[in-house]
């Protein structure tokens, strides 16, 4: 059973339908043969339904943002942001069938969920909208401009294999800036679950000469929603393994931005990268216990006393957590890592051409 396909896997998490509307779903509510709440962020509502009886248990619709699917479909997207790899994976040691332990929000008991403190009212609307944002937008970078962008930073992802499943691509992105849509790079940022709790926009802008760069904006990265202890999932290293599924003892490297995470992912292919999104949240992440070593990919910010304070409050609480920590920082003071590789990618370039 260990090697169940993806229908089978749905239709036994369908026969425990219940259970499982409860365990990703348990702000919702049940109206007659369906689970309802706002939307795939679980928020109270009625968009979202889940029918958990007869011949279509299993089968839910979000009316709002016209998703819809099986039973591992909802697994996918309420913990993996759309994954099925990683579903089938979840799916199997929640329904018993792996030789992994039981997922850790299996653990707790549903009625804790339940009558935990819900989010308010504001954060609920603001995740949802990230929620459907992320989802507005295909999957894959391959061809688009985010691609061509971090190409322009250095960051060539054809030598990597494969591209990062945590970034797509989104033409239209409202900016409130300039008060118009604006094309825009979007990360998902994940909880500890796996869950899509935000999404970090970066908005694009193409040059005359065809090139995509940052827009022109006095703030051209925000992110919607909250993301505390969360983190933009980079890179899975030689594993291959989503971060919940950490092998024993492995080590991780976490970057404060997109960019120089994907920069030491392309020096480290083999290790896994995260993203903190802010030095102050780095001290927040919540990993595995698996992992027990991180790498802290710096940005050399020895000046600034306040990005000085919250790199040494992240070092500390890893320690605090037991883990071995390293720090790896340029050399020369206000340069990240992917001005390390853009400044070596330029030299390259030179040397080929005299």
């Amino acid at each position: 059973m260990r090697g169940s396909d993806a229908r089978t896997l749905s239709q036994l998490l369908a026969e425990r339908i219940i259970p499982l509307t409860l365990e990703l779903l348990p702000h919702g509510h049940r109206e007659g043969v369906e689970w309802r709440c706002g939307s795939l962020a679980g928020e109270k509502g009625q968009s979202l339904a889940v029918r958990l009886t007869g011949t279509r248990r299993g089968v839910w619709a979000d009316f709002s943002s016209g998703e819809r699917g099986d039973a591992l479909d909802l697994v996918a997207s309420c913990l993996f942001a759309g994954n099925r790899r990683d579903a089938m994976d979840w799916a199997r040691r929640w329904l018993g069938l792996g030789d992994g332990p039981v997922p850790e929000t299996v653990r707790r008991s549903v009625s804790a969920k339940v009558n935990s403190v819900e989010l308010d009212q504001d954060e609920q609307k603001r995740r949802a909208k990230a929620r459907q944002l992320w989802h507005e937008a295909p999957a894959g970078i391959a061809g688009t401009p985010v691609e061509t962008y971090l190409a322009g930073r250095g960051i060539d992802l054809r030598e990597m294999g494969r591209q990062p499943g945590s970034l797509r691509f989104h033409p239209t992105v409202w900016c409130g800036e300039v008060r118009r849509p604006l094309p825009a790079m979007l990360a998902a940022i994940c909880g500890p679950s796996g869950k899509l709790v935000a999404v970090h926009r970066t908005w694009l802008a193409q040059t005359a000469s065809g090139e995509w760069t940052k827009a022109d904006l006095q703030a051209p990265k925000k992110v919607l929603g909250s993301f505390a202890g969360g983190c933009i999932r980079l890179w899975r290293g030689a594993s291959g393994k989503s971060l919940g599924m950490a092998e024993e003892d492995e080590s991780v490297i976490v970057a404060e931005g997109i960019e120089t995470g994907l920069s030491v992912a392309l020096a480290c292919p083999k290790r896994r990268v995260l993203c903190a999104v802010s030095l102050s949240n780095m001290k927040s992440l919540k990993l595995p216990d698996a992992i027990k070593e991180i790498t802290i990919a710096a940005d050399n910010d020895t000046g600034n006393e306040s990005a000085r304070k919250a790199l040494n409050a992240a070092i500390q609480e890893f320690i605090r957590q037991g883990r071995v920590v390293r720090v790896a920082m340029p050399e020369t003071e206000g340069r990240d890592w992917n001005d390390v590789i853009r400044e070596e990618h330029d030299r390259q370039e030179i040397d080929e051409g005299s």
